[in-house]
């Protein structure tokens, strides 16, 4: 990544942590004094974002150490357990705001229409803006995209709380409040699956969603001079950095630097996995090693 790109990256994770918190506050103030549970589920929903974007701040920092002696592939994996954090308040969120809605749909309560409505409506430019902001870096990485999601799905939410305002305000139908933070609930838990998914799979290091293990072996097998391919594992790394390692067989007659070179390209241009480990065996060795 360009040091120009990181630096915009940083600064519209930026922008989007001090609007978040601000939102925050508004919408937990805003949610007490209308009795909106729309608006203090929304800033529920907010404060996972302000989490969010923090740690997604910190791993946008940590991610550019460079490789030590204890952790020789360095700290890119730490947006990783970002993101995997990012989903799981994504789900704690969501049972708490299902557990007070429930509990208002058999009593609803009375809530002041106009306030939440003018409060959700703050919430609405502020989260369409952050959201704009992050839109365009969201593709660079699993942990920038969390917190695309998260803003995303927080648009949505404040979608919902305002037209349960306008709801209240014109029909006085209170339980359109209780709703709405279901319809947040439902995109909380529809945003965050995949993100957590996603996140587990790198750390069990599962093969990338893009690559087939066998189209990749046999791949590899077609380059000039190999016999077999074996022993073949693909993980990733963080997001966007795929790593492989292998044994080649190859003939006698075959140059194993130009082998590992051709493989190393092949990998890289038709995979995109650029970390590559290959083992060469000769099939005369192989041969001649007694079988246990």
């Amino acid at each position: 990544m360009h040091a120009r790109d990181h630096v915009r990256e940083l600064a519209a994770v930026r922008t989007g942590l001090f609007l978040a918190s601000v939102l925050c506050l508004t919408e937990a103030v805003g949610g007490y004094l209308t009795n909106s549970l729309a608006l203090v589920s929304d800033a529920a929903h907010v404060l996972g974002d302000v989490g969010a974007l923090g740690l997604t701040l910190f791993a946008l920092w940590v991610g550019t150490r460079p490789a030590s002696d204890s952790k020789t592939f360095g700290y890119h994996r730490a947006e990783i357990l970002a993101a995997l954090v990012n989903g799981v308040i994504l789900w704690v969120v969501g049972i708490l705001i299902v557990i007070e809605a429930w509990q208002r749909l058999q009593a609803p309560p009375a809530v002041a229409g106009p306030g939440m409505l003018a409060v959700a409506i703050i919430g609405l430019a502020v989260n369409a803006f952050v959201a704009r902001r992050l839109r365009e870096h969201q593709g660079h990485s699993l942990n920038l995209r969390g917190a695309y999601l998260h803003v995303l799905s927080d648009l949505l939410g404040s979608i919902g709380a305002a037209v349960a305002g306008v709801v209240i305000v014109v029909s006085g139908w209170l339980p359109a409040d209780a709703l709405a933070s279901l319809l947040i609930v439902a995109l909380i838990l529809f945003g965050s699956w995949t993100l957590v998914r996603e996140a587990v799979d790198v750390l069990m290091e599962a093969v990338p969603a893009h690559i087939d293990v066998e189209t990749l072996r046999l791949a590899l097998e077609r380059v000039p001079g190999t016999d077999e391919v074996h022993d073949l594992h693909v993980w990733s790394l963080t997001t966007g950095r795929c790593a492989l390692s292998a044994h080649a067989v190859v003939n006698a007659s075959a140059r194993d630097d130009a082998i590992l070179a051709a493989m190393a390209d092949l990998c890289a241009r038709e995979f995109q996995i650029e970390h590559v480990t290959i083992q060469i065996e000769h099939e005369s060795r192989r041969a001649a090693e007694p079988v246990h």
